[in-house]
């Protein structure tokens, strides 16, 4: 299984780097390697979460966004990542399963991933978590200059509230990043009513 993944982790890599992929400059260090960090950690945790369907959710997650931006969320490019892993040599019920746990992923506005499978749990917190590290605000900010200032703002605090709100549901994750949650807020506008 290794050599599998090392294969999508290079596929991926490769992708992303693409420069006509938005976030070309910086997805897999600064987005992908870090959800892969906090996915494990979470894994050392969650001793019964299957690794390896963790790693595929950390490295298929955002594939039909890597491949066609514009129509990440269209279930025909969401469904090409299940050729890719096909061709790959992932066995058919791995792949269908990893199918089956992006598409619970994916449903997080319309579905409480509480109830989710612990492996879709680990992944989506890590993910939601992940743009709390880093340059991942700032780096929105740069790739949408064109933006006011209230819009990036308005933006970036919806980000984060969807994030806090909906992906992260594993409250370990909720208890270490949430000093990190209240900076993000309150630089996204949300202002204590008093400093003192």
């Amino acid at each position: 299984m290794d050599e599998k993944f090392t294969s999508l982790k290079n596929l991926l890599i490769k992708l992303s780097s693409d420069p006509k992929f938005i976030h070309n400059k910086w997805f897999i260090e600064w987005h992908l390697n870090i959800v892969e960090q906090i996915s494990l950690e979470l894994c050392d945790i969650y001793k019964d979460a299957d690794r390896d369907i963790v790693l595929g959710l950390v490295w298929m997650h955002d594939y039909a966004k890597v491949i066609d931006f514009d129509n990440e969320h269209n279930p025909d490019t969401i469904a090409k990542g299940a050729s890719v892993l096909e061709e790959i040599g992932f066995d058919k019920t791995f792949i269908d399963k990893l199918m089956n746990y992006i598409e619970i992923f994916e449903s997080k506005m319309s579905n409480d991933l509480s109830t989710a499978p612990i492996e879709v749990k680990i992944v989506s917190s890590a993910d939601a978590a992940s743009h709390m590290v880093g340059p991942f605000f700032p780096l929105h900010w740069y790739e949408n200059s064109n933006l006011s200032v209230e819009e990036l703002m308005q933006r970036n605090r919806a980000k984060l509230a969807k994030d806090w709100d909906r992906k992260i549901v594993l409250p370990e994750v909720k208890k270490a990043f949430q000093a990190r949650h209240d900076f993000l807020n309150e630089m996204f506008g949300g202002l204590p009513n008093k400093f003192f």
